[in-house]
């Protein structure tokens, strides 16, 4: 019955997003190992997490203005072929063993150019595949198939298949891409923004819009400014993350790739437990505990050489990442006027996600200077600070006041 509800080209698009993210996870496994087979410094092996991230600091704005004006689905199936192509040269260059590490940072670009599109284009293609009543259910499920193929399957199967053949993880993700693409390609309608009022107006004009909404609006621009700090220290610690697991850790590739999972499992934790927990203790401290969570986690981490332990941690940094995501993005979706959700989206990533490669950069400096364990550390200090600011800036009645004034967005 709810399979009929949601529709063919909901399937579609699930089953597409299921195999393309059992590619990414097999990929963010075995890149890193790759780089880490080519050098020890943590500097060049950061800079794979460093070149993949920075086209959300370059591109976001003028994607999400485009994804506004170009058919969506078009979109995501020129994204999907330009990843296709870009893993399928990496192989290449690997089964020749012809992979030097300028190769695999020009790789990592080009896939987060392509990610910052389809991105975009996925997250606003959604309300044209299911009824707005199902979009929460709709969501929901693609979430879940994303997770377990991300974090709970594609990781081991990564570690795994790296250790048998290095080009064999690339390959696999190609497939997803093109297999995902062909998928995309048959769903059905239109999905391009018709009778646009402002469709003349020139592609600065509506990034600036996007920029003036969310600025003004104080809460989405605290929320935004603190993503992008956790996601400065998430990636600074776990760019090198692969040298912990080697040098501290003395795991092996497939030891590596299993390790990752952990970090499923608090997520998928997190994504069943947030909403029973948000409705008990209210959103605002919710949030506070995701912060608070965090920093001990991040501790954990950062004191430990024990495998069990160190999964531990990491399995519990998973819960708040998740639950702080699933909080902070249904409150965007219930204030943010449809007309600029795209654009006001982008700009929200590029302060949250922009940072990713300063991070990454950070981490590889901290780990050369003041060995692999730091980035772990200073992330520990800078959430138990994120947790101490929150307490005023993210209330329950702030939270509550935003969601109240959402009818009268800011001008």
């Amino acid at each position: 019955m709810s399979r009929e509800r949601l529709g063919a080209n909901y399937w579609k698009l699930w089953i597409a997003s299921a195999i393309s993210n059992l590619g990414d996870g097999v990929r963010w496994t075995a890149l890193p190992l790759l780089a880490a087979s080519l050098t020890h410094d943590p500097a060049r092996v950061a800079a794979i997490d460093f070149s993949a991230s920075l086209p959300w600091f370059l591109f976001a704005l003028p994607a999400g203005a485009l994804v506004d004006r170009l058919d969506r689905r078009r979109v995501m199936v020129v994204s999907n072929v330009v990843r296709a192509a870009a893993m399928s040269l990496l192989a290449f260059f690997v089964l020749r063993e012809l992979a030097p590490l300028f190769l695999l940072y020009a790789i990592a670009f080009c896939l987060g150019c392509a990610e910052t599109m389809f991105d975009n284009a996925a997250q606003a293609l959604m309300p044209r595949l299911v009824e707005r009543a199902h979009l929460e259910k709709a969501n929901g499920r693609l979430y879940a198939a994303e997770l377990i193929a991300n974090q709970f399957v594609g990781p081991p199967l990564g570690g795994f298949l790296f250790a048998i053949a290095m080009a064999v993880p690339f390959l696999l993700d190609a497939a997803s891409f093109a297999i995902a693409a062909g998928l995309i390609v048959s769903l059905v309608g239109a999905f391009r923004v018709a009778d646009r009022p402002d469709a003349v107006t020139k592609l600065r004009h509506d990034i600036g819009e996007g920029l003036r909404w969310l600025w003004a609006h104080r809460l989405l621009r605290t929320l935004a400014a603190f993503l992008g700090i956790q996601n400065m220290m998430s990636t600074a610690c776990f760019s090198i993350f692969v040298l912990v697991s080697i040098e501290i850790l003395g795991l092996s590739d497939a030891g590596y790739g299993l390790l990752l999972t952990s970090l499923a499992i608090g997520s998928f934790v997190g994504s069943v437990t947030v909403s029973p927990l948000s409705r008990k203790v209210g959103s605002g401290t919710t949030l506070f505990i995701c912060l608070a969570v965090s920093a001990a986690a991040y501790l954990v981490v950062a004191l430990s050489s024990n495998p069990v332990v160190t999964g531990i941690g990491i399995g519990v940094l998973g819960w708040p990442i998740v639950a702080w995501n699933v909080i902070t993005v249904s409150l965007r979706q219930s204030i943010i006027p449809d007309r600029l959700l795209g654009r006001v989206n982008s700009v929200y990533r590029l302060m949250g996600w922009g940072t990713m490669p300063l991070g990454a950069a950070l981490g590889g400096l901290l780990g050369r200077t003041l060995g692999l364990r730091s980035p772990f550390f200073v992330a520990a200090a800078a959430h138990a600070l994120l947790a101490v600011v929150a307490i005023a800036a993210m209330s329950n009645a702030v939270l509550s006041r935003a969601r109240e004034e959402a009818a009268d967005p800011p001008a």
